[in-house]
């Protein structure tokens, strides 16, 4: 871990500067995950940043400075600046009011330690300056980090009462920074599990997707299954389905494939197309998770053969998520291009056969063989339909 942000990147990009400029040192700190993973030596592509100024005080300052600003949450006090090396998300410092652990109700405040005592996490809650880059540190996020430690801001049962989601982003960032287990943490997820039930679809797939999509979260997910977590998000992946899953990851790893969270997610379900349905409906996927899902589900007997055979078929990407949730090899598929079929019905027409029925079942027969032969080029396509034409009866006109 760095000492500091010294050797960091994106603390020098020319719209930070201008937006410092534009708001003021004094008003501003950057905030959150570009910081920790600055710290962490990671790469940063986001950047958010925290404000004295509310939020109409932002954009009147932007405009004056010429950067251009959507108001993408003003409810909760968040601006983002459209730069040109990247956007960024400023938020008013802020304070609970209320909360019932699905939404909160904030007033805005003026001190940065009490905006960092409403973040969830201390590792999340380190602000830097944005010119000197000092890192203020209000609840030792810094140790923490050093630690290997994801540790809740505040006692863990109170934090997840106030959100919680707080469990999902809990097993999460342990997934993805933890080197050792925070007990109070662990005890609260746990007895607070059923509290999951009272969130949207749509957040908890998003978390879900967003563990699964991480290097290696077998062992969270087990973890979250022994303490009832993963029974109340998603019933159906059981022992069988984490040893899916074990085996997923290690045959991405070895064939050299990212780890991909929809695929990791079909690992989790049984292959049955009608629990993939409805676990998309449920999650509320978008149709092109659905779409894969569902494909996955439908993995078999019926995949053996060339791999190249079975991405015609389905496409690629289908192809490749069947092949390894099987333990089959895909390589062979990686940057591969189904090629067009060399055939059409013209052509058939031109041979003397008669337009209609016979026509498509033609160019079926024979895409069939085309397919089963690799793909051959239209020379061999041409003996294969001199030949069906020899040795079966069509209507010649």
């Amino acid at each position: 871990m760095r000492a500091d942000l010294a050797a960091a990147e994106w603390p020098r990009r020319a719209g930070l500067a201008a937006l410092t400029a534009a708001l003021g040192a004094e008003n501003l700190r950057w905030v959150g995950g570009a910081v920790r993973d600055a710290l962490l030596g990671l790469a940063v592509a986001d950047v958010d940043a925290a404000t004295r100024l509310h939020p109409k005080a932002v954009m009147a300052a932007c405009a004056r400075a010429g950067i251009r600003t959507v108001p993408t949450g003003l409810a909760h006090g968040t601006v983002t600046a459209v730069l040109a090396d990247g956007p960024v998300e400023i938020t008013t410092l802020r304070r609970d009011v209320a909360t019932d652990g699905r939404r909160a109700t904030i007033a805005f405040a003026e001190d940065w330690r009490e905006d960092a005592a409403r973040r969830d996490f201390t590792i999340n809650a380190l602000y830097a300056h944005p010119e000197t880059l000092e890192i203020s540190d209000y609840f030792e996020g810094l140790a923490d980090l050093a630690a290997g430690r994801v540790r809740f801001i505040g006692p863990a049962r109170q934090r997840i009462a106030e959100d919680h989601l707080r469990i999902l982003r809990y097993y999460r960032f342990q997934a993805r920074f933890g080197a050792a287990l925070d007990p109070e943490a662990e005890a609260a997820c746990a007895e607070l599990a059923h509290t999951l039930k009272g969130l949207s679809r749509e957040r908890i797939a998003a978390e879900l997707l967003a563990l699964l999509a991480l290097p290696d979260p077998h062992a969270t997910l087990t973890r979250m299954r022994a303490q009832g977590v993963l029974p109340v998000i998603l019933p159906e992946a059981g022992a069988p389905q984490l040893a899916a899953l074990a085996r997923l990851i290690a045959a991405e790893a070895a064939q050299g494939f990212a780890p991909d969270p929809v695929r990791r997610l079909a690992a989790l379900l049984p292959p049955s197309v009608e629990v993939a349905e409805a676990v998309a409906a449920r999650l509320r996927l978008s149709k092109a998770q659905r779409a894969r899902l569902v494909s996955a589900a439908g993995r078999g007997e019926g995949d053996a053969g060339d791999p190249r055979a079975l991405a015609y078929r389905l496409s690629s990407a289908f192809a490749i998520d069947r092949l390894l949730l099987a333990g089959a090899d895909a390589r062979m598929l990686a940057g591969w291009q189904a090629p067009s079929f060399p055939l059409k019905g013209g052509d058939i027409v031109a041979r003397g056969v008669r337009a209609g029925p016979e026509v498509a079942r033609l160019l079926k027969k024979i895409e069939a063989r085309w397919v089963a032969e690799g793909f051959p080029g239209a020379e061999r396509v041409d003996q294969m339909l001199a030949e069906e034409l020899g040795t079966s009866a069509f209507r010649f006109d």
